[in-house]
């Protein structure tokens, strides 16, 4: 069962909140009229509780909720961009702040760019968070052959880097080459493995033909083609599905490291 930590948040806050009010209100008053020198006002455990852990809470919820939120890449689904162990952080107002729980968007900033980095709410199992590079905005014709993303009929240019050395987790990933894909501006590493279909991972969405973006929707995929459960699999990601935007990875801790299982220089990395 998963914890859904924004309802436990919101509800620690308003319990703490009320607890602390309602003493403030109603019981501290009558605690200092009977209290003296010889004998001070005592705050019950459960106030003094309330009062310390109240300011904390709401902090963190509205820091969680408004701002950033870590999260942990658990696949290599976004190999090479992000490895398995990266602790990322996600701008949660680049695509308009929402309440928590709720999830109702109160605010309208941003959305989503051809190429961002996203975390959302998976579609088949919302509880679900998944990561993957918006590559289809709403419009967008998309179509996936041999190994190339075409876009409204174009296809988008790909560079050879050569073949893909992993390290820790990544070293399972095994002759598959490494390339440079440009998708308008922004250019980033894509892993794609020769000796497999278009369709090995069982996604059947494109195997007929382009689809079509519709309106409300992003098309998602994997940095690593041929290994990662994405829109090619299942269609559109809502965009009340959004969570935010990747930008940085804070810690990498991956046990399959040789060594220590800390990747050093991935800590500060930008998410590109």
């Amino acid at each position: 069962m998963n914890l859904d930590f924004p309802f436990f948040l919101v509800a620690a806050t308003l319990v703490t909140g009320l607890i602390w009010l309602i003493d403030a209100l109603f019981f501290a008053p009558a605690r200092r009229a009977r209290a003296s020198e010889e004998k001070p006002a005592k705050e019950p455990l459960l106030v003094e509780y309330a009062r310390s852990f109240f300011p904390i809470i709401l902090f963190v919820l509205l820091l969680r909720s408004f701002i950033t939120e870590p999260f942990r890449i658990p696949s290599g689904s976004m190999m090479p961009t992000l490895l398995v162990g990266d602790f990322i952080l996600v701008n949660k107002f680049a695509y308009g702040l929402r309440l928590p729980v709720l999830n109702r968007k109160v605010v309208e900033i941003g959305e989503p760019e051809r190429g961002d980095v996203v975390v959302f709410k998976y579609p088949r199992d919302p509880s679900v968070d998944y990561i993957k590079r918006i590559v289809g905005l709403p419009g967008d014709r998309i179509a996936y052959r041999d190994k190339t993303l075409y876009i409204n009929g174009e296809a988008q240019p790909q560079t050879p880097v050569g073949i893909y050395t992993g390290t820790g987790s990544g070293a399972r990933e095994t002759g598959v080459m490494e390339l440079i894909e440009q998708l308008g501006e922004v250019k980033h590493h894509i892993l794609v493995n020769p000796r497999v279909p278009d369709f090995g991972f069982g996604c059947q969405v494109l195997a007929r033909g382009p689809v079509t973006v519709p309106e409300g929707h992003y098309f998602a995929m994997g940095d690593n083609r041929d290994n990662s459960n994405d829109s090619r699999c299942w269609g559109f990601v809502p965009e009340s599905n959004l969570v935010g935007k990747a930008f940085r990875i804070w810690m990498n801790w991956d046990s399959n490291q040789t060594g220590f299982p800390v990747a050093w220089d991935r800590i500060g990395r930008k998410v590109e």
